[in-house]
């Protein structure tokens, strides 16, 4: 279970033909809209529904929350409390260390992630202020076309990671992208095997007067 939270947090990211470079100039396009984006957004508050299915199995495990970003400079908070099927779990990364917590056990698990931060908040951050050219420093990006995800016109793009650790856990995320916002209403993480994570937001909202006050913090017993 632990590992499939993991999962669904992490966060989430990216021929010489005319039709070829057609394709390539309308990337170029989304990056720059991400990039325009990534210098407006300070914060983003968010209802997300995560499908996380194992093949093996046949499950499909649903949960649904709010999210909270909050960039400071080059970093990012990121949290989410999981409100179905039951309250009570809270996934956070700050200051470098990514938390989670049960308050059924009322037990926290906390993993290091100062010496990749740079590398894992832009993961978390897939597609929420994060800025699009940056992207293909740790992904082989495609652009995919567009297509209406939950009733927005969006642009899709499908990223393969460069390192071989990341790729081995996704080997392909795939982001739809808000062509007026710029922001992600939907992604997939193939984790290999047949096994996905998809998340839908819906309720998107941006640079808030104020979030709420325990948003980054955990509401231990």
């Amino acid at each position: 279970m632990r590992k499939l939270m993991l999962a669904a947090f992490m966060a989430a990211l990216l021929a010489a033909t005319a039709s070829g470079q057609s394709r390539q100039g309308n990337l170029e396009q989304v990056l720059t809209l991400l990039d325009r984006t990534s210098t407006v957004i300070r914060s983003v508050q968010t209802d997300f529904d995560w499908d996380q299915y194992q093949k093996v199995v046949d499950e499909h495990d649903i949960q649904k929350g709010v999210m909270y970003f909050k960039r400071s400079g080059a970093s990012v908070d990121v949290a989410a409390d999981i409100e179905y099927p039951a309250p009570g779990k809270k996934l956070l990364l700050k200051n470098g260390e990514v938390q989670v917590y049960v308050r059924k056990t009322n037990q926290t698990t906390h993993y290091d992630a100062r010496k990749n931060r740079e590398g894992v908040e832009s993961f978390m951050a897939l597609g929420f202020g994060g800025r699009g050219h940056d992207l293909t420093k740790s992904f082989e990006v495609r652009y995919a076309g567009t297509e209406t995800v939950l009733g927005v016109p969006t642009y899709k793009l499908e990223l393969t990671p460069k390192a071989k650790e990341v790729r081995n856990m996704f080997p392909l995320i795939t982001l739809w992208i808000d062509q007026s916002r710029g922001v992600s209403v939907q992604q997939r993480l193939d984790q290999g095997e047949g096994d996905y994570r998809v998340a839908k937001f819906t309720k998107i909202d941006i640079n808030l007067p104020k979030l709420p006050d325990d948003a980054f913090k955990l509401k231990t017993k």
